[in-house]
């Protein structure tokens, strides 16, 4: 795209050399080393260094004494000057990453949950096999200044990501993103699972980022809490493979991007935080996807300094509390953020020292605050807001622990009290406990995916706030957008419209933004050994 790179770069050229001399003395596990490495690599690009070396060995040889004596001899070499990218950033095209072709799997019903013995998942039968809706805890945590804009916990939409027996499983990284990769996975996992599918879901997608793009500040953000909701906003374009070289969105992604990096601080933090900074995760999330998708150096670095500051923050527990800090405190909703960025980060290449560490102590962290009952609490097992369940199971999902007890039995608990109607909102913030649902039982796939896509595609399209022909699209032609509230009466936790769009159009994006966690079984004639080590998954009650 024309101007990206440019986006990246507005600092003076003396100041860029003044942060690469210090970056280049700095420890190599920093940010602000690998800030200088990868500037200094687009500044003058590989071959430059290379040659740079080149003439200093031949200036060397010039003053060798080989035999005891002056020696004259003349050297002869060719050198291709390469210009400084700096001077002509405009000039840069971004190309679209290379994938594979997405092919998905066919869903397999997941048979051991059907006529469930609570026998089986000791601890969970009281949950399981009670009637009646789920409560919530009023002793712990009172939940005051949680999240976003002060008194929210506010969910990350996850992203699933490719690791070595990893049971999230994604073909060819970002091929279902695009146009023909959509159309596949809809009809795979949407109308073919009971939903309303192609055509209507992504009618209402499409009014929702239309909606999101008519309501951006001319600066490139969105409001209220600037920082976490722009980046809000550019996963839930980029999980609809919008990226800057795009036709019809390709500006609003450009002027977000260029928002967001603007506004990062050379420690990796953002301007404009919340009180409780669950900015920096959210953010650090939105500019690893950008990253994998776009691969722009300096992007990398952007996103590497934003994850260390998590990696670093992180407790010995495996998780985290408001701001990074130190305080013992594991705070399930914002180290459901932490979790779903450093996946992210893991997926995009990001090379942060501790990168696999984090992630490994995060799923400790994550059962520390599991309660035998199957759920999942805020600050402990019993400090309430049950409907953070669904942040528990997605974290363990996504970071390669969805066979063990704590996350099986904490589908089982979903499966039983989760609901999704419109009219009666399940607990006090049903689109942030939603928005967590969707994404696990999509992984489980089967009957369990089916039987919740039959429910929640339809209500979400159906309650969209439509304004008609209220912007102008490709061709001069006008188009509707739409936008979500909370169900009549209830507040919960939000930042507002903003906040709630991006939650509900992102769980429309679910059939195509990955791939859910089952594999089929391997076709015949297909080669065992060459399989990726990604592991089949099957729910059943932990023994």
């Amino acid at each position: 795209m024309r101007n990206l790179m440019d986006l990246l770069v507005h600092v003076p050229l003396k100041e860029q050399w003044r942060r690469i001399r210090v970056g280049l003395r700095a420890p190599k596990d920093t940010g602000e080393y690998r800030y200088a490495k990868d500037a200094l690599v687009c500044m003058f690009g590989p071959t430059t260094i290379s040659m740079f070396s080149s003439v200093l060995v031949a200036l060397c040889a010039l003053f060798v004494d080989v035999e005891g004596g002056a020696r004259e001899f003349a050297i002869s070499y060719e050198v291709n000057i390469v210009e400084p990218t700096t001077t002509k950033l405009d000039d840069l095209k971004i190309e679209e990453a290379k994938v594979e072709e997405f092919k998905p799997p066919e869903p397999q019903d997941l048979k051991d949950m059907q006529n469930l013995d609570p026998n089986l998942a000791p601890g969970v039968a009281s949950e399981i096999t009670t009637p009646g809706p789920p409560q919530e805890f009023s002793s712990g945590d009172t939940g005051q200044g949680v999240g976003v804009g002060g008194d929210m916990d506010t969910p990350v939409v996850p992203f699933a990501v490719v690791m070595t027996r990893s049971p999230v499983i994604m073909k060819g990284l970002y091929g279902n993103r695009t146009k023909g990769g959509r159309e596949v996975a809809l009809r795979a996992y949407g109308g073919g699972g009971g939903g309303i599918g192609l055509g209507v879901t992504e009618g209402a997608v499409m009014r929702a980022l239309r909606w999101l793009k008519k309501n951006q500040q001319a600066d490139g953000s969105w409001k209220n809490c600037k920082p976490a909701m722009t980046a809000m906003a550019i996963l839930t374009y980029l999980a609809h493979g919008e990226t800057p070289a795009s036709e019809e969105f390709g500006p609003t992604v450009e002027k977000a991007i260029k928002w967001m990096v603007s506004n990062q601080e050379q420690s990796g933090l953002f301007k404009g935080r919340d009180g409780n900074n669950y900015t920096q995760p959210i953010a650090s999330y939105a500019l690893c996807e950008a990253y994998g998708m776009m691969k722009l150096p300096l992007l990398k670095t952007a996103a590497e300094k934003a994850v260390d500051i998590l990696i670093k923050g992180q407790h010995a527990s495996g998780g985290w509390n408001y701001n990074c800090n130190a305080e013992d405190r594991d705070d399930t909703s914002y180290m459901g953020w932490c979790a779903q960025a450093l996946k992210a980060a893991k997926m995009a290449g990001l090379e942060n020292e501790g990168l696999n560490e984090a992630m490994k102590k995060a799923i400790a962290g994550f059962k520390k605050n599991y309660h035998a009952n199957g759920t999942f609490g805020y600050t402990g097992p019993t400090t309430g807001y049950t409907g953070l369940t669904g942040v528990g199971v997605l974290c363990l999902q996504l970071l390669g622990a969805a066979r063990d007890p704590e996350c099986r039995n904490a589908v089982l608990w979903l499966e039983k009290s989760a609901t999704f109607d419109w009219d009666a909102p399940w607990l006090t913030s049903p689109i942030y406990y939603w928005y967590y649902v969707t994404q696990t039982k999509f992984h489980c796939g089967g009957d369990i995916w089916n039987k919740w896509n039959k429910q929640f595609s339809i209500q979400l399209v159906k309650n969209q706030q439509i304004e008609k022909e209220a912007i102008d699209g490709p061709k001069g032609k006008k188009y509707d957008i739409g936008y979500w509230e909370p169900p009549s009466g209830i507040k919960g936790f939000t930042d507002g419209p903003v906040m709630d769009t991006c939650l509900c159009t992102l769980q429309l994006e679910v059939y195509y933004r990955y791939l859910p966690t089952f594999k089929p079984p391997v076709q015949e004639g297909e080669d065992k050994e060459a399989d990726s080590g990604d592991i089949e998954i099957k729910i059943a009650p932990a023994k």
